[in-house]
């Protein structure tokens, strides 16, 4: 952990720099992963077809990612972090190998979930170390340089996606994460030491954990597939968002009285944490919904190429990082609630641009909402978590990081769904959509994000100004 004796530098040449070097290395992954394959659904498609089964490709990891994420969280506290992120690297490597080796849609979005589960310990990791060894004034700048690794991805990850669909395959959208993986894990097992921390046996909550992956598994099959596969009045449907309901009742229930709760209780009992959950998790809704459909829509209507499209989406991650490295004199002048409402106005702005977006718009236009959009997410995201973080102490952190993921996580996969389930009434879910369909479908889609961005800034307003703790 960081101590006043350390010298205040965040650079790569500071003491604390390789490890810096190796957060952003693991953060690549999925960071990287996040951009390369948004540019090639329609390859992926056309190859593997199961065009209405595509949002799946990001819903199963989402929600892999996020039922795992407190687990690994909890499981950091106890027993370390450095741990947790090498199980999270091997388990994303092996996922990426089987992606690359699909063979069929239902095949790929099966081995997108072990993907998932890999990332699940991997990004909330890379936060929570970053907020073990920085103090609250050093937090803004280590955050710019992990959130310059989605700024590299978002130009590097389209383009290689593009040029691998085009002009290779589809498959080597995964296999690039084989080097990247071995590189992270071995700068991490060679830079990053932690001290001596608890070594006592975990009560994990399986119950639990298993509670919650029934219950947002259904909810999301219900939103995914109902009005697609059967009627939304269907007996099929209210069975399915029933069973969703009743076992994440039955998770909250078992959250009182377990003795290690996936998701304690207590989370919810302050105020810093609950609200800035409640961000991340339209965040992942609003970053979610333009990522999956704004390749998509570039491609399927305006009749562009991968990398063309790549380009559109790219600028939504350039614009984060420039946005995030500055939070930091945003928030330590003015506090953490006049950050995220900026951010937040901006984010609505951009989205409501969104909304404008049609079959005559010119991808400079699409390039610049996009932009727009990224740097509201990272005027609100990163003082947000930061914000929670700065609110705990080195026992909790972990809990506390974790959580603001799971939320994040949570309304990327709920929102992907409810998303999906938009497209999928409006097109024919055989082959490739007809252009008006695909059109009209996406435009509500953008309408969707819109709204979830004004809801976004409503609870931003709730954010404490300041926080107490270092």
């Amino acid at each position: 952990m960081a101590t006043n004796s350390e010298v205040a530098d965040v650079g790569f040449r500071s003491e604390r720099g390789p490890v810096l070097i190796a957060l952003m290395l693991s953060t690549s992954l999925v960071a990287l992963d996040s951009t390369i394959i948004a540019t090639a659904v329609l390859t992926i498609v056309d190859d593997l077809g199961g065009f209405g089964q595509f949002p799946w490709l990001f819903s199963i990891y989402l929600l892999a990612q996020a039922v795992s994420v407190p687990i690994y969280g909890k499981l950091a506290d106890l027993f370390g972090r450095k741990k947790i992120m090498l199980w999270g690297i091997g388990v994303f490597l092996l996922g990426s190998i089987l992606c690359g080796l699909a063979w069929s849609m239902p095949a790929l979005i099966a081995f997108r979930a072990v993907q998932g589960l890999g990332a699940g310990a991997v990004q909330p990791m890379s936060v929570t170390i970053a907020g073990d060894i920085y103090t609250l004034q050093e937090r803004a700048k280590a955050q710019g340089y992990l959130a310059s690794v989605w700024a590299m991805s978002a130009v590097l990850g389209p383009a290689l996606g593009g040029v691998f669909s085009e002009f290779l395959s589809w498959r080597w959208i995964f296999f690039v994460n084989i080097p990247l993986c071995g590189l992270a894990a071995w700068m991490l097992i060679r830079r990053f030491h932690e001290g001596p921390v608890s070594r006592s046996k975990p009560r994990i909550d399986y119950l639990g954990a298993g509670l919650l992956t029934v219950g947002a598994a259904a909810l999301l099959l219900g939103l995914l597939e109902g009005g697609q596969s059967w009627a939304w009045a269907s007996g099929m449907s209210t069975g399915i968002f029933t069973l969703g309901v009743v076992s994440l009742a039955l998770f909250t229930w078992q959250q009182t009285r377990a003795a290690e709760p996936i998701l304690p209780l207590w989370v919810f009992t302050r105020r810093v944490l609950v609200v800035s959950s409640l961000v991340s998790l339209l965040v992942g809704a609003v970053v979610l919904g333009l990522t999956s459909y704004v390749p998509t829509f570039v491609q399927g209507v305006l009749g562009t190429g991968a990398i063309v499209a790549g380009f559109a989406l790219a600028t939504l991650t350039l614009g984060w990082p420039i946005a995030a490295s500055l939070s930091g004199r945003f928030y330590l002048r003015f506090g953490f609630r006049a950050t995220a409402l900026t951010g937040g106005s901006i984010a609505v702005v951009g989205t409501g641009l969104a909304t404008l977006i049609g079959d005559g718009s010119r991808i400079w236009m699409i390039a610049a909402v996009c932009f727009v959009v990224g740097l509201g997410m990272g005027l609100i995201a990163s003082p947000t978590l930061i914000a929670a973080q700065s609110s705990v102490d080195w026992s909790e952190r972990g809990v506390a990081t974790s959580t603001n993921m799971f939320a994040r996580s949570i309304g990327s996969a709920v929102g992907v769904a409810i998303f999906g389930a938009i497209v999928n009434s409006r097109v024919s879910g055989q082959g490739e959509p007809d252009q008006s369909q695909l059109s009209d479908a996406i435009h509500l889609v953008f309408v969707g994000v819109f709204g979830a961005a004004v809801l976004m800034l409503a609870v931003a307003a709730l954010m404490p100004g300041r926080s107490t703790k270092s």
